[in-house]
């Protein structure tokens, strides 16, 4: 079963100090966050989703998620190629499901279903 990408969707950086992050994040991007909570901080550059964790794993690095149609056949997909459950599908609020698999190399692959999500033209 092969599974069809959607193009990048989303990378949330792990960040141990979670207002300083907030605040570089903010002046870099020149933009404030659109969501800006305890638990995690989302902004919105050019349409794509660049959020903080201040839970995550920094030595694990960025997590990044792939737009698929269904989470749950991504998985299973990704799983019958040999990959191991990272973190579960799961609705994380507004009906966007994600999940991660880690591949048998040891990276970890984030999928992500957004119905929200469009992107934004560029300027470039």
């Amino acid at each position: 079963m092969s599974i069809r990408f959607l193009g990048l969707r989303t990378v949330i950086y792990p960040v141990p100090d979670l207002a300083a992050a907030t605040a570089w994040w903010s002046e870099f991007l020149g933009m404030a966050p659109y969501f800006n909570e305890p638990f995690y901080v989302g902004f919105n550059p050019g349409g794509y989703e660049l959020g903080l964790l201040p839970d995550g794993d920094e030595a694990a690095g960025a997590l990044t998620y792939w737009g698929v149609d269904d989470v749950t056949r991504a998985v299973e997909s990704a799983l019958a190629a040999g990959a191991i459950e990272h973190s579960p599908v799961g609705d994380v609020g507004e009906g966007i499901i994600t999940a991660t698999v880690q591949t048998p190399q040891g990276s970890i692959v984030g999928f992500i279903f957004n119905p929200h999500f469009a992107l934004i033209p560029s300027d470039l």
